[in-house]
C-alpha cells in the first residue's frame, strides 16, 4: 500500500503518523487499575429480579436480542453460546419472539436493534422471522446490526436477509492461514482467501459490511498484520473493525503462551493500524473504523446510554440498573412458557460509577464532552472527576478543544488508554459471563 496518497487535484496528502507516546509500564500500570474497577464494578452481588422496568419518556433506547448458538466454539471466545442443534433453536426463536411481546407490552419502542451471538445466522428463516416481528412490534427501529461467521455467507438462506439486515458485521479475525490454522478456525471457515471470496459475493447483500479483524495473535507480525488490513482495504467494506485478542480467567490457559503475542507488541501493533486505516477510514471508535462517522458499529453502547437485552444470556442496563437474563437455556424456555421475562437478576449502580463508566466510553469512542456530563448528571467534569481527567491530561491523553470548551479531544496516547480500558472492561464482562455459565449442567444446554 502507497504510503502517499494523491487526490484528482493532484493534493498531495501525507500518511498518518500515530503518536503514540505512552511507555509499556504506564500501559501496564493502567491495566491494573481496569481490572481493580472492573472487579470491583461487576462483582454477582444481585438482586433477584423477574421483570424489566417500564421506559421513561424521552429517553431513547435500543434492542438487543442474543443468538446463543454456533455450530463450532473458538477457544478465544467466551460469549454465551452452546453447540447448535436445531430443534433446540428453532423453539428459542420462538421464545425470543414471545418476550419480544412482553417489552412492547410494557410501552417500549426502539429506535435501533442489535443481534448478536453465538452465530445469529445458525437459521436464516429463523431469524429473518424475529427482525420482522421485531420491525412490526417497535416500528421506530430505523437500523438492524447483525453478526455473522464466514461459514454461512455463501449459503441459499443467507439472502433471506437481504433488506432486513442494515449492517452485517462478519467475524474474520485474521486473513493469514498460519493464524486461522493456529486458532482452529481453517477447517471451520476455510482459508482467507475464501473468506475474502464469500464476503465479496455478500457485499451487495447490504447497505454496511463490517470486516472485523484481531490483533496481537502470536506470530501475527508487522508483515502479517498489514496483509490482514490490506486484504480488508481491498473488500472495500463500509467498516472495519480492529479488536485486542482479549484474555479473561476463563481462556487464560487457552490463550495465554498459545495464541496470544506478549503484552508489549500492543502499542506497536495499535500504532501500524491506525496508520493504515486513518486517510482510508475516519475514525469511529478506538478500534472502529467507518467511511462516516454517522452510523452505527458494533459498540452500541456508546450510541445508546440505555438499552434492553432479549434472549437467554443478554444484558440490559436501564435506569442505572443492570439487568441480567437467564444463562440456562431451559429456565429461560421454562420463564417464557410461563409468560414471565427472561430476566433474574439486577445490580444497580451508583451515580459516581455510572460516570466512571461514562467516562470509560467517552474515552473509547473520542467523545469526551463535558457538555454531556452537565446535562445528564449535572455535575462539572473536571471536578467531579478530578482524578480520571488529571491523570489522563498528565499522560497526554486529552486536551482541551480550542474551539469549543465543552470538547475534549482525545489524542492518540488517549486512543491507545482507550482501547486498552476498553479491552479490560469487555474481559471483565467475559469473567461475568464465566461465573453466570459456571453451575450450568447439561440439563440447561
Amino acid at each position: 500500500m502507497s504510503s502517499i496518497i494523491q487526490t484528482a487535484s493532484s493534493e498531495i496528502i501525507k500518511p498518518y503518523e500515530a503518536d503514540i507516546t505512552v511507555p509499556n509500564w504506564m500501559l501496564s500500570s493502567m491495566e491494573r487499575v481496569m481490572q481493580f474497577y472492573v472487579d470491583k464494578n461487576l462483582r454477582l452481588d444481585t438482586q433477584s429480579a423477574d421483570m424489566m422496568p417500564a421506559p421513561v419518556e424521552g429517553k431513547k433506547y435500543m434492542l438487543y436480542a442474543h443468538i446463543p448458538f454456533c455450530h463450532t466454539l473458538c477457544s478465544f471466545c467466551t460469549f454465551h453460546r452452546f453447540i447448535f442443534k436445531e430443534d433446540k433453536a428453532r423453539a428459542y426463536f420462538v421464545s425470543l419472539r414471545k418476550e419480544m411481546d412482553m417489552v412492547k407490552a410494557l410501552g417500549y419502542d426502539f429506535e435501533s436493534m442489535y443481534i448478536g451471538g453465538g452465530t445469529t445466522t445458525v437459521l436464516e428463516d429463523e431469524l429473518a422471522r424475529t427482525i420482522e416481528h421485531a420491525k412490526t412490534l417497535f416500528p421506530s427501529i430505523k437500523e438492524v446490526s447483525c453478526e455473522s461467521d464466514p461459514q454461512h455467507l455463501d449459503s441459499p438462506g443467507f439472502k433471506q436477509l437481504e433488506g432486513l439486515v442494515d449492517r452485517m458485521s462478519i467475524g474474520v479475525q485474521s486473513f493469514n492461514d498460519d493464524i486461522l490454522a493456529m486458532t482452529g478456525r481453517i477447517e471451520k471457515f476455510g482459508s482467507g482467501q475464501q473468506t475474502f471470496d464469500k464476503i465479496m459475493a455478500a457485499k451487495e447483500l447490504f447497505p454496511i459490511i463490517n470486516v472485523d479483524l484481531i490483533f496481537g495473535f502470536r506470530g501475527q507480525t508487522d508483515e502479517v498484520i498489514q496483509y490482514d488490513l490490506d486484504m480488508a482495504a481491498k473488500l472495500d467494506p463500509r467498516q472495519i473493525t480492529t479488536y485486542p485478542l482479549m484474555i479473561t480467567h476463563q481462556t487464560r490457559k487457552s490463550v495465554k503462551g498459545k495464541l496470544a503475542a506478549p503484552q508489549g507488541d500492543m502499542a506497536r501493533q495499535y500504532r501500524q493500524i491506525l496508520n493504515s486505516l486513518n486517510g482510508q477510514y475516519n475514525q469511529l471508535s478506538a478500534w472502529a473504523f467507518g467511511k462516516t462517522n454517522n452510523e452505527g458499529f458494533d459498540e452500541y453502547v456508546i450510541d445508546y446510554d440505555e438499552y434492553l437485552g432479549v434472549g437467554s444470556g443478554s444484558f440490559s442496563f436501564l435506569d442505572d440498573t443492570l439487568y441480567v437474563n437467564n444463562f440456562s437455556l431451559r429456565k429461560y424456555q421454562e420463564n417464557i412458557a410461563a409468560g414471565r421475562m427472561g430476566v433474574e437478576q439486577q445490580k444497580n449502580y451508583s451515580k459516581k460509577d455510572v460516570m466512571q463508566y461514562r467516562f470509560l466510553l467517552g474515552m473509547f469512542s473520542g467523545r469526551l464532552s463535558r457538555k454531556y456530563f452537565r446535562e445528564t448528571f449535572g455535575v462539572n467534569l473536571d471536578t467531579a472527576l478530578f482524578k480520571e481527567m488529571t491523570s489522563m491530561k498528565v499522560i497526554g491523553a486529552i486536551k482541551n478543544d480550542p474551539t469549543d470548551p465543552d470538547n475534549l479531544i482525545v489524542t492518540d496516547n488517549g486512543k491507545m488508554m482507550g482501547l486498552l480500558m476498553m479491552k479490560e472492561f469487555y474481559s471483565g464482562m467475559d469473567n461475568v459471563r464465566a461465573q453466570l455459565r459456571k453451575p450450568l449442567k447439561p440439563c440447561d444446554m
